[in-house]
């Protein structure tokens, strides 16, 4: 008999693979539409962020006991999701795989391949599933960086909108992504004389990798759509206080050019 998690998994990336398919014969919006194939796997990825990290925003929520023993105390449909999530980042490896080079995709099949060796062990084996969730919960900012980029694609960067999801996408990677990686790593710390090396090595090693992506990615979100977006709004003013003064007579150098006419020169 196929054990539930496997049964899961699979159902799971035969759906995904079908949504990817599915979603792929159709035409992407507006300026999405250069590049179809991208907006439709980003609108798969924020489908499966919204069901995973509300799903784990809801198990613990509702099984706290899950962050005491976070090896074997779970309600047997948590194991569920965790296999669902399994699921998805295989298809979306092979989606990525099949649409990109391995040059384009190497980060992101990287992750997938973290993520998806650290959840497997909770599926094979049904324990570790309540460390399994609280990884989920950096699904939760996962659904706001799927969205920001979709309103890049959309070509929305100035939008009030993509303002909202930049700022929405930097504090849910502190409070569910940073807080609940650093929460594991103590955990692994302070549980690894009793884990078996292997986990210990395999659950390190997936928060290193995780923990050193989310850092330089809130860093670079922090730069380009923050600090970058201030500094042009403010040069911008700048220049259009300095314009209008200069129109207003205010700043003006009349100055003779080599025919004896006078042209006006803005100074900046």
């Amino acid at each position: 008999m196929v054990p539930s998690g496997i049964l899961v998994t699979g159902t799971s990336f035969a759906a995904f693979r079908g949504l990817h398919w599915g979603l792929q014969t159709l035409p992407a919006p507006g300026p999405a539409a250069k590049n179809p194939w991208k907006w439709w796997n980003i609108c798969v990825s924020l489908l499966h962020s919204l069901l995973s990290g509300a799903g784990a925003l809801l198990g613990l929520w509702l099984y706290p006991q899950m962050f005491f023993d976070p090896i074997h105390g779970h309600p047997p449909w948590t194991l569920a999701l965790v296999a669902m999530s399994v699921g998805y980042f295989l298809a979306d490896g092979a989606d990525l795989l099949q649409n990109q080079t391995i040059r384009q995709a190497w980060d992101l099949l990287c992750h997938h391949l973290v993520v998806v060796s650290c959840l497997s062990t909770a599926v094979l084996s049904s324990h570790y599933v309540g460390f399994s969730m609280v990884s989920l919960l950096l699904e939760v900012n996962s659904a706001c960086l799927h969205l920001r980029k979709l309103l890049l694609l959309s070509h929305q960067a100035s939008s009030l909108a993509f303002s909202m999801a930049s700022w929405a996408t930097l504090a849910t990677l502190v409070l569910f992504r940073l807080v609940p990686l650093g929460w594991m790593s103590l955990w692994l710390f302070w549980q690894r004389h009793h884990l078996h090396p292997a986990l210990v090595v395999l659950g390190g090693g997936g928060l290193v990798v995780v923990g050193t992506v989310s850092i330089i990615l809130g860093v670079r979100i922090l730069v380009s759509d923050i600090l970058r977006s201030r500094s042009h709004q403010h040069t911008t003013k700048r220049k259009e206080t300095v314009g209008s003064r200069t129109c207003g007579g205010g700043s003006e150098t009349v100055r003779a050019d080599h025919r004896g006419n006078s042209t006006l020169s803005l100074e900046d």
